[in-house]
C-alpha cells in the first residue's frame, strides 16, 4: 500500500499516559515549490511566493515598504500588506515577465519581458504607471538588477549581459557569456541571475553552472567560478557587498567573499569560501542578511542558515532553522465526531477516522477494524486558490466553512453526511468578509485589518470587536471551549484577548519581541498559552519558573517552530505541542530537565531499564519517530490523531537535480 494512502493504529506508552494513536498518511497534499523570494533589510521582512498553476510568479521585489511581483501571465501585482492580498495588477504588454527590480531611490520599477524589452514604471502613491521602454533586444530578458546609483541597469539574457543607461535607454556594454568547457556551440547559456554592485562589479549565475565576475565599467570578464555541472539559479549579495551567495539546481548554496589576495592586502578578489547543502533540489530563492543566508526552492522548505562568523556560537541565533510550507494548518479535526477536514488548493475533503480492534503493547500496530472513509469532496466551481488561513471545521455545532473574499457557509448533516449551503447569512457577510483569517468555533470572523466580526449563526446579525491597534493583520486566532474567550495574534507580535459574552476587548498581552507561532486557551483554567518563534512561553507561575531556569539547550536548537498547541482534557497539567518533525507532551507537575539531562525520544527511553527510565523522568516527553507532521490532536476518547505528510518520500523518488524548464512556449 502506498505511504500516502495508508493508516495505522499504534499503542504508545508515555510515562504519564497511554494513547491509541491514529497515524494518518492518506492526506496526499503536495505543496508547491518556492519560486521567488525578496528580503527587505529596512523592515527585516522576507516575502516568499510559491508557484500556482496558471499564475506562476517568477520574480518578487520590495520598493520601500511596498511589495511587487511579476510572472508569466505578463502582469505586475502590488500587494496589500495590511490585508494580505493583491491590491491591483497592471498589464505590462510585453508577454511573460521573467524579472523585476526597483531602483534604490524607490522611484522606478523595471521588468524584463519575453519580447526583449525592459519596461520602466514610475511609482505613484497608489499605483504604478508605465514610463518608457529601454532599447529592445532580440532575446527575452531573464534577469535584471539596478546599479545602486539608479543610473544603470544590468540585464541577463541568452549568451550575454547588457548594461543599459537608465535615462537614455541605450545599451552601453555587451558582455558575452562563455558556454563552458566541452559545451555544444548550439547550446545557449541562460543568465538566470545577476547582481550589480556599487563599484560597478557585475556578478552573474548561468545555466552552464558558472558564477562569473565582470568589470561593469569596461565590460570585461574578471574571473569565472565553476560551481556545478547544472544551473546557478539565484544570487543574493550582503548589504555591505562583501559577500555573495549562489543557489544551484543541485540544492547547494555557495558563498563567495571579497577578500585580500596573497599579493597584498590592497588587492582583493572574489573567493569561494563555503558550500551549504540544505536542500534536495533546485534553490530558486535566496536572501543574504547580515547574519544568515535564507534559501528556498523545489523541496518547499525555507532554510535559515546562520553565518557562524557573524554570530556568537552556541546561541539561538547560531542554530539552523527550517520552515516547511505551507506553514499554517491544512487539517481541521472534530474531536467529538472523529472527522478530519483536509484542505487542498482548490477543494476540501472530509474524512471519517477508522477504528481498530483490541489492545496491544506500547509500540504495537493494532489491527484495523474499519478503514478511514472519505465522506465528502467539496470543490469550488470557479478555479480559485483556497487560502491556508480560510478554513474552519466545527462539526460539533454542525458547521464548516471555507472563507475568502466571497464568503461561503455550509451546514454539515452528521447523520446522512451531506452539506447544505446556507444562503441566509451570506448577504450579511457580503461586504464584511475577509481573506485574512478563519472562522473560529463557533461564531467569529475577522474582517480587514484586525477587527473581529462576531457572528451569531442562528441569527442574521454581526458585531465588531476592535483591538486598540487594528493596523496589523491577524495570523493566529483561538477560542476557548466554553465560547467565552477569544485570542488573536497579529503580525506585529501583538496578542489581544476578547470577552465574547460582553463583546469587548478584555486585555492586551505584553508585547514580546518574537512573533507568536501558536496560541491556545486552556479548557479548564483559561490560561492563554503562547509559543513564540524563539521557542519561549510566558507568564504563569510555571512559565516564570521555566524562564528562570531556561529551556533545555536541545529544545532551543530545534530547527522548526511549534505550529500547534493542544491540551489533555483528562489531565489539566498536560500541554501537547508539535512542530514539523516531533510532538511533545509537557507535564507541568514534573520537574524541568536540567541542561545536561538527555532529552530522549520516547522510543529510545522505552528500551532503557526501568530504574534508568525513572532517573530520566522530567516534564518533557518527546516523540520523534514521525514523518512531516501536519496535525496532532487529542480526541474525546483519549486517542491521539497524528496526520503526516508524505512529501519527503515523494521528493526522494524524483531525479536530482531537476533542471527547470521554465520558458514559455
Amino acid at each position: 500500500m502506498r505511504m500516502f494512502s495508508s493508516v495505522e493504529f499504534t499503542a504508545k506508552k508515555v510515562k504519564m499516559a497511554e494513547f491509541k494513536v491514529h497515524r494518518v498518511r492518506f492526506f496526499d497534499y503536495m505543496p508547491t515549490a518556492i519560486r521567488a523570494m525578496a528580503f527587505n533589510p529596512r523592515t527585516e521582512r522576507l516575502a516568499v511566493i510559491p508557484g500556482q498553476d496558471g499564475r506562476a510568479a517568477e520574480a518578487l521585489c520590495w520598493l520601500g515598504q511596498r511589495l511587487f511581483s511579476a510572472g508569466l501571465n505578463g502582469e505586475i501585482t502590488e500587494y496589500d500588506l495590511e490585508n494580505l492580498r493583491p491590491r491591483y495588477t497592471v498589464e505590462a504588454y510585453g508577454g511573460p515577465i521573467w524579472s523585476i527590480s526597483s531602483n534604490s531611490q524607490g522611484t522606478l520599477l523595471a521588468v524584463g519581458c519575453e519580447d526583449g524589452t525592459v519596461k520602466i514604471f514610475e511609482i505613484l502613491e497608489e499605483r504604478i504607471q508605465f514610463q518608457r521602454n529601454l532599447d529592445r533586444q532580440k532575446g527575452r530578458i531573464i534577469s535584471l538588477c539596478w546599479h545602486p546609483s539608479g543610473t544603470l541597469i544590468a540585464a541577463g539574457m541568452m549568451d550575454m549581459i547588457k548594461i543599459f543607461d537608465a535615462e537614455s535607454g541605450r545599451a552601453t556594454h555587451r558582455l558575452l557569456v562563455e558556454r563552458g568547457v566541452g559545451a555544444s556551440k548550439s547550446r545557449e547559456v541562460v543568465v538566470w541571475s545577476i547582481a550589480f554592485l556599487s563599484d560597478h562589479t557585475i556578478i552573474s549565475g548561468d545555466s552552464a553552472g558558472k558564477v562569473q565576475v565582470w568589470d561593469g565599467l569596461t565590460g570585461t570578464l574578471v574571473r569565472t567560478h565553476l560551481v556545478t555541472k547544472w544551473d546557478v539559479l539565484a544570487l543574493s549579495s550582503s548589504q555591505d557587498e562583501s559577500s555573495v551567495v549562489a543557489g544551484t539546481s543541485e540544492g547547494t548554496v555557495v558563498q563567495f567573499q571579497f577578500l585580500s589576495s596573497n599579493v597584498g592586502p590592497q588587492d582583493k578578489e572574489w573567493v569561494r569560501t563555503r558550500t551549504f547543502k540544505n536542500h534536495s533540489h533546485d534553490v530558486r530563492g535566496l536572501a543574504h542578511t547580515d547574519t544568515a543566508v535564507v534559501s528556498g526552492g523545489m523541496d518547499t522548505q525555507l532554510v535559515v542558515r546562520p553565518l557562524l562568523d557573524k554570530v556568537e556560537k552556541n546561541t539561538q541565533e547560531s542554530a539552523l532553522r527550517k520552515i516547511a510550507f505551507p506553514h499554517r494548518s491544512l487539517v481541521c479535526c472534530a474531536k467529538k465526531a472523529g472527522l478530519l477536514l483536509f484542505q487542498f488548493p482548490d477543494h476540501l475533503e472530509l474524512w471519517r477516522l477508522g477504528e481498530s480492534n483490541g489492545h496491544g503493547s506500547p509500540g504495537d500496530s493494532l489491527p484495523v477494524k474499519r478503514k478511514p472513509e472519505k465522506l465528502i469532496q467539496l470543490k469550488r466551481k470557479v478555479a480559485r486558490i483556497i487560502s491556508a488561513a480560510e478554513l474552519c471545521l466545527h462539526v460539533e455545532a454542525g458547521w464548516r466553512t471555507p472563507l475568502s473574499t466571497s464568503f461561503r457557509l455550509y451546514r454539515l448533516q452528521n447523520n446522512t453526511i451531506s452539506v447544505t449551503k446556507v444562503s441566509r447569512l451570506l448577504r450579511t457577510f457580503a461586504r464584511r468578509s475577509s481573506s485574512a483569517s478563519p472562522l473560529t468555533p463557533p461564531n467569529s470572523l475577522l474582517p480587514p485589518r484586525s477587527s473581529v466580526l462576531v457572528v451569531a449563526l442562528n441569527q442574521s446579525e454581526c458585531k465588531y470587536l476592535t483591538p486598540s491597534d487594528p493596523s496589523q493583520p491577524v495570523h493566529l486566532l483561538c477560542v476557548s471551549e466554553d465560547g467565552k474567550w477569544l485570542a488573536t495574534a497579529n503580525t506585529d507580535c501583538q496578542i489581544h484577548v476578547f470577552n465574547l459574552d460582553k463583546l469587548k476587548l478584555h486585555c492586551t498581552v505584553p508585547v514580546y519581541s518574537s512573533c507568536p507561532t501558536a496560541i491556545a486557551i486552556h479548557p479548564t483554567n483559561s490560561n492563554l498559552v503562547v509559543v513564540h518563534a524563539d521557542q519561549q512561553k510566558e507568564y504563569t507561575e510555571w512559565s516564570r519558573k521555566l524562564q528562570k531556569q531556561g529551556l533545555h539547550p536541545l529544545w532551543m536548537e530545534r530547527d522548526t517552530p511549534i505550529t500547534h498547541i493542544a491540551f489533555n482534557p483528562k489531565n489539566p497539567a498536560h500541554i501537547i505541542l508539535h512542530d514539523t518533525f516531533m510532538f511533545c507532551i509537557i507535564d507541568q507537575n514534573l520537574p524541568l530537565p536540567e541542561a545536561k539531562t538527555p532529552l530522549y525520544n520516547q522510543m529510545t527511553l522505552r528500551s532503557l531499564p526501568e530504574s534508568e527510565r525513572i532517573m530520566h523522568s522530567h516534564a518533557f516527553k518527546i516523540c520523534k519517530n514521525f514523518q512531516h507532521l501536519l496535525c496532532v490532536r487529542l480526541l474525546e476518547d483519549h486517542s491521539l490523531v497524528v496526520v503526516e505528510r508524505p512529501l519527503l518520500d515523494i521528493l526522494s523518488q524524483l531525479p536530482a537535480p531537476v533542471r527547470q524548464k521554465r520558458f514559455a512556449t
